[in-house]
Parts: C-alpha cells; structure tokens; sequence
C-alpha cells in the first residue's frame, strides 16, 4: 500500500485534459458555452504542449474559446 506507482511517472500539478494524455499541462484554455452559461463563467481545459492547438481548435471551432494563458 506504499507509493509504487508500477514504473509511472506521477504528475502532481495540473495535466493535460486530452483524452487518454497524462503529460504535465502548460497552458489553461478558457472557455464558455454562451448558449448554456453566463458571459461572466469560464470554463478550463488544461492542455499539455502537444494539445494545445487540437484542443484550442475544438473550442475555437465551436466559438467556445476566449483565450490560452500559460500556466505558471
């Protein structure tokens, strides 16, 4: 019942919101779905270097995406 985590790396910040990807997440794109929330929510994905432009694309094709930040 240790901390054997099997050989895998383990990622305590932020990781990416891909699906299936575990990698370490540098950017957090902010998002809102006008026709369910308000103009003042904002939703956020996380997105590790190599998501963030499939991911930003999703959004932005959906008129979702407000804007990427790069993670501290």
């Amino acid at each position: 019942m240790g901390g054997d985590t099997g050989g895998a790396e383990v990622v305590t910040g932020p990781v990416c919101s891909a699906k299936g990807c575990r990698a370490p997440a540098g950017f957090a794109l902010v998002w809102n779905n006008p026709r369910l929330h308000t103009p003042d929510r904002e939703k956020v994905w996380t997105a590790c270097p190599a998501h963030r432009a499939s991911l930003s694309d999703h959004l932005a094709a959906r008129s979702f995406l407000r804007r990427v930040d790069p993670l501290p």
